[in-house]
């Protein structure tokens, strides 16, 4: 047991490795859970304690961080949210839970998990704990600026993201011309690239924002090489991301795709009287 050690609920893609190697250098030891199908195999070198659950397995996780002493954890990586119609194995405290959950969107099965843990003595953190330089900056980041028309999409896009985000539906949505081609909901960004991209092509303006009550310690926006990739695909023109409440993975490879794609990347900041600065 280490009064020093720090769990990692880990699901996919890149974070929990990143956040593990960045924990390590801080002095911490890394006690990683991560989830059959969507963590990365490549996790459990990077842990000093490691073991796979399937998803709904919160009793399996308690225990096993009970056991390695862990009195700190965070949420990080992204979980297959259509997974939870067809691939949960919950045990019998995961069971319990997920039938006090009376809306079972993204927000409220995370917060209850966290409230789970909390009651356990396992105090969760923010995801960004050590690793504050991903957060989205400000400003253009390509080589190509928005237009007067793709601004006023931007805006338009804004207050739709903000309103589906406070029914906790998504985070994204695709407009063109000032109408919404997509929104963001269980299917994932990605899916919703392609949707909206493909009624948009070359003017579709993808809005990524944080919701409302965005809790820092799960479940922030997250941008990478595969947004970029999707958005070439269907000939998409912009992308804006509200700056210091998403994550950007691989910077200067996005941008660099970004660039060659001829996509506007731009991190877009609001301000108090809710005008939108660049």
């Amino acid at each position: 047991m280490t009064k020093n050690s720090i769990g990692i609920i880990a699901g996919g893609g890149q974070f929990p490795k990143l956040f593990a190697e960045a924990a390590k250098k801080a002095g911490r030891e890394v006690v990683i859970v991560a989830h059959q199908g969507e963590s990365w195999p490549e996790l459990e070198s990077v842990a000093d304690r490691f073991c796979w659950v399937k998803l709904g397995q919160l009793g399996r996780i308690i225990s096993f961080f009970r056991e390695h002493g862990v009195r700190e954890t965070v949420f990080l990586g992204d979980i297959t949210k259509t997974k939870i119609f067809k691939d949960v194995w919950p045990d019998l405290k995961g069971l319990t839970l997920w039938n006090k959950i009376d809306v079972r969107q993204d927000d409220a099965i995370l917060r209850a998990v966290a409230e789970a843990l909390e009651k356990e003595g396992i105090h969760v953190l923010e995801s960004t704990l050590y690793l504050k330089e991903l957060l989205f900056p400000k400003g253009v980041l390509t080589k190509k600026k928005p237009s007067a028309e793709q601004l006023e999409d931007i805006r338009f896009g804004w207050q739709t993201a903000r309103a589906i985000g406070a029914l906790d539906v998504g985070q994204c949505v695709v407009v063109r011309n000032r109408t919404v081609l997509a929104v963001e909901a269980i299917e994932g960004t990605d899916a919703a690239i392609t949707r909206g991209g493909t009624l948009g092509k070359e003017k579709t303006v993808v809005v990524k924002v944080k919701k409302p009550k965005q809790d820092f310690r799960f479940d922030l926006p997250a941008i990478g090489g595969k947004t970029i990739e999707t958005m070439s695909a269907v000939k998409a023109a912009v992308l804006a991301v509200e700056t210091g409440q998403a994550l950007l993975f691989d910077r200067e490879a996005v941008i660099d795709m970004a660039n060659r794609a001829g996509i506007v990347v731009v991190g877009v900041e609001e301000l108090p009287d809710g005008t939108l600065s660049l």
